[in-house]
C-alpha cells in the first residue's frame, strides 16, 4: 500500500459522503495516515469538516451534485457516513472511476435501506430475525401489524438513530405511527417496515472487520461485543465487554461473518443483534463505525475508526481489547445556535474519563452532542462512571 503526501500531487485522498461525530473520528484516523481528508454534509461547519483538509456542502441525495463533486476531487476512497445520499449514483461511480467505494457500492445500497439488509440476511443468507413485512400504504400496514401481532415496532425504510420509529401496542395507534414514519426517517422512500418482538435479554453491537492479511487475503477479526442501552431508538449508553455464553458467542461470530461475507468488501461492519439466553438473532448491520462503537476510543488499543481506515488501507488490524470501558452521551436540554458546556473540569475529575465533545454547531433537544468515556475494571463501575461523568456537563445557551 503506499500513501502520498497531502496537498500534493502524490495525495491519497478521502472523501466522506456525512460529515458527523463518527465521520470526524475516521477522518482524524485517516490523516494520522497521511491521508488527504474531504469532508462533505448538508450543512457548513459539520463535525469533520472541522478537521478535514477541504470541505463542500452539496445536497447529497442529489446524484448530479455527488457525481460532479466526485469528478472535481477524484478521490481514492469514497466512505459514506449517512444513509440520506444518493446511492444508486454509486453504482455509476463505482463502475466509471478508480475511486473505491467503502465497503462497495452494492453493500451501501443494501445496508443504508432497511427492505434492502433484511431481504438479505433473512431470504437470501437465512439468518434468524423478527418477524417482518413491508408496507407502502396504510392499509397494507394495517394487515402486516395484525398478522404479525401487538405490540409490535414501525420504522421507515431509511432512517437511523430511532428517527421515524415507533413502539405500537394496539391498532388504535397505527395512524400516528404510519405518519410518522413517513415524515420522521433520512428519506421517505414510500414504505416502512413493520418487525415484530423479539424476546430478548439483551442487546448488542458485534464490531466486524474485513481486513487483508499478509498473503493479501481477506480475514474476519471480532471485536469484543459491546452492550448498549437505547431510549426511542438511539443510544444512550455502551460498555464493552458484554458477557454472554459461550454458544451465543458463537453463534453471534458466525451471524456476523455470514452477513457481511455476503456485503463484501474492506472496513469495519456495526452488527446489530438480539441474544436471549444462547439464541441470537440478527437485527441492522452499518457498512461503517457505530456510534455504540464509541466506547472503544477507550476500551481497544485500535478504536473502531481505526479499524476501519486501517481496513480500508489494506493494513494490519489489531481488535484486542484493552480494559473494560463505557460512554454515554451528552444530550442537549435546549435548542440554540449560541450555547457553550459547562461543567467538564468536574467530568473529568471522575478516575479515568475523557470527553469528546462534538462540535455540531446547532443545538437540538435530545440531540446528541458529545460523549464521555470511562475505563475501569469492570463494566459496572465504568458505566457507573461515565454516566456520572455525563450528568456532571450541562449545555446552556449564551447571548451574543
Amino acid at each position: 500500500m503506499m500513501i502520498g503526501t497531502p496537498l500534493s500531487n502524490t495525495a491519497t485522498k478521502a472523501l466522506l459522503l456525512g460529515s458527523g461525530e463518527l465521520g470526524k473520528e475516521i477522518a482524524i484516523s485517516l490523516q494520522r495516515y497521511g491521508v488527504e481528508v474531504i469532508a462533505v454534509d448538508r450543512y457548513a461547519n459539520a463535525p469533520a469538516q472541522q478537521v478535514a483538509h477541504h470541505s463542500f456542502v452539496i445536497d447529497m441525495t442529489d446524484a448530479d451534485a455527488v457525481k460532479a463533486l466526485i469528478a472535481k476531487i477524484r478521490p481514492d476512497y469514497i466512505i459514506p457516513e449517512i444513509e440520506n445520499i444518493a446511492t444508486a449514483a454509486l453504482t455509476d461511480i463505482e463502475a466509471g472511476s478508480s475511486a473505491t467505494i467503502v465497503p462497495n457500492a452494492r453493500a451501501v445500497q443494501l445496508t443504508m435501506n432497511r427492505e434492502g439488509i433484511r431481504t438479505l440476511a433473512a431470504e437470501t443468507v437465512g439468518l434468524p430475525t423478527s418477524r417482518y413485512a413491508f408496507a407502502d400504504s396504510f392499509e397494507q400496514l394495517q394487515g402486516a401489524a395484525e398478522s404479525i401481532g401487538y405490540p409490535c415496532f414501525i420504522k421507515p425504510t431509511m432512517s437511523s438513530s430511532g428517527k421515524g420509529q415507533s413502539r405500537i401496542d394496539s391498532v388504535d395507534e397505527l395512524e400516528k405511527a404510519w405518519q410518522y414514519a413517513k415524515t420522521g426517517g433520512r428519506t421517505d422512500t414510500g414504505k416502512v417496515i413493520i418487525e415484530g418482538r423479539v424476546d430478548f435479554d439483551f442487546e448488542i453491537t458485534l464490531l466486524t472487520v474485513r481486513a487483508k492479511n499478509e498473503e493479501g487475503q481477506i480475514e474476519t477479526h471480532f471485536c469484543e461485543a459491546i452492550g448498549h442501552r437505547q431510549e426511542d431508538g438511539d443510544y444512550r449508553e455502551s460498555w464493552q465487554p458484554q458477557p454472554m455464553s459461550d454458544m451465543a458467542w458463537q453463534t453471534a461470530k458466525s451471524i456476523a461473518k455470514k452477513i457481511t461475507d455476503a456485503i463484501g468488501g474492506l472496513g469495519l461492519f456495526g452488527v446489530e443483534l438480539f441474544i436471549k439466553g444462547d439464541q441470537v438473532w440478527f437485527s441492522e448491520v452499518s457498512p461503517r463505525p457505530h456510534d455504540t462503537g464509541m466506547v472503544t476510543l477507550m476500551s481497544q488499543r485500535q478504536s473502531e475508526f481505526d479499524l476501519h481506515v486501517r481496513a480500508i488501507l489494506g493494513l494490519p488490524v489489531s481488535t484486542r481489547l484493552e480494559t473494560p470501558a463505557a460512554s454515554a452521551v451528552i444530550l442537549s436540554a435546549i435548542e440554540s445556535d449560541c450555547f457553550v458546556f459547562d461543567g467538564l473540569e468536574k467530568a473529568l475529575s471522575i478516575t479515568d474519563t475523557e470527553v469528546r465533545l462534538f462540535g455540531k454547531p446547532h443545538a437540538l433537544i435530545n440531540r446528541r452532542m458529545g460523549v464521555t468515556l470511562a475505563a475501569a475494571k469492570n463494566v459496572k463501575q465504568a458505566r457507573e462512571n461515565a454516566v456520572n461523568s455525563a450528568n456532571l456537563i450541562t449545555i446552556r445557551s449564551k447571548a451574543n
